[in-house]
């Protein structure tokens, strides 16, 4: 897989070789994760359209969909002003969220308390099999 070098150079990885990677759905706007990506991640995401980060958990290439099917589709890719943060236009299938839910923004902060505002759509148990 080859990503040309400029597009490479233009994103500022921090002392980890990591950028933060903000999901967005390409035709409503709804943010929907923030994950992190490196190089490698960032390259497979161009070379296969597949959207993939990387798990700082895990320490590994993290394919998004890979366990729970709920795939993102790369519909375009942009680097922001300082070339620190990335936002990932995606094409959605299922929920983005491990606990089910459209998006991991679920819980607002209404008149000093946390509330939910979103509700599960998929049994994270049947996401990933448990």
């Amino acid at each position: 897989m080859s990503v040309p070098s400029p597009i490479l150079d233009a994103i500022k990885f921090d002392a980890n070789g990591l950028v933060p990677a903000i999901a967005q759905q390409h035709d409503t706007g709804e943010v929907l994760m923030m994950a992190w990506m490196n190089r490698d991640a960032v390259t497979e995401t161009l070379a296969t359209g597949r959207v993939c980060y990387w798990s700082r958990s895990r320490a590994k290439l993290w394919r998004k969909g890979e366990s729970s099917n709920q795939i993102q589709k790369l519909m375009d890719l942009r680097i922001d002003c300082d070339g620190d943060t990335l936002l990932v236009l995606v094409d959605q299938e299922g929920v983005a969220c491990h606990t089910g839910r459209r998006n991991c923004f679920y819980t607002a902060v209404r008149d000093g308390a946390l509330a939910i505002i979103a509700p599960v759509e998929k049994d994270p148990d049947e996401l990933y099999r448990k």
